[in-house]
């Protein structure tokens, strides 16, 4: 499993998790489209936009691997803002490629590509 080195494990101030420490001895923990209810808490929808604008500063663009980025996190995302860059795509594998749909995340979540928003230094 790659670990991506300077991406923020957290949401700053909270307890949202965007990395992972270490691989799950049973394999990875399957991605999923999960439904995004318009009822949600404000303090998850920061962390999602928090979470996409540092998948874009990190990656911007460019097809990534999954590696140590949190399962769950990525989840919200998967099936619109975060789609497979590769045909098979295994969603149980913790080198399988993604990459961000970049008009559909604008769309979602516009303050993460503003320039001002979660990481003040420009930097995930």
């Amino acid at each position: 499993m790659i670990k991506h080195r300077g991406f923020p494990g957290r949401f700053p101030g909270t307890d949202y998790q965007f990395t992972i420490r270490r691989a799950n001895k049973d394999g990875a923990t399957k991605l999923i489209a999960r439904q995004r209810y318009p009822d949600r808490k404000p303090a998850d929808r920061r962390a999602d936009a928090a979470f996409m604008e540092a998948l874009w500063l990190f990656f911007g663009d460019q097809p990534f691997e999954r590696g140590n980025l949190d399962a769950g996190r990525l989840s919200w995302l998967f099936g619109r803002e975060v789609i497979p860059a590769e045909d098979p795509f295994d969603p149980e594998s913790y080198e399988a490629l993604l990459m961000i749909d970049e008009p559909r995340a604008r769309a979602s979540f516009p303050e993460a590509f503003e320039g001002d928003g979660f990481w003040e230094d420009g930097s995930a």
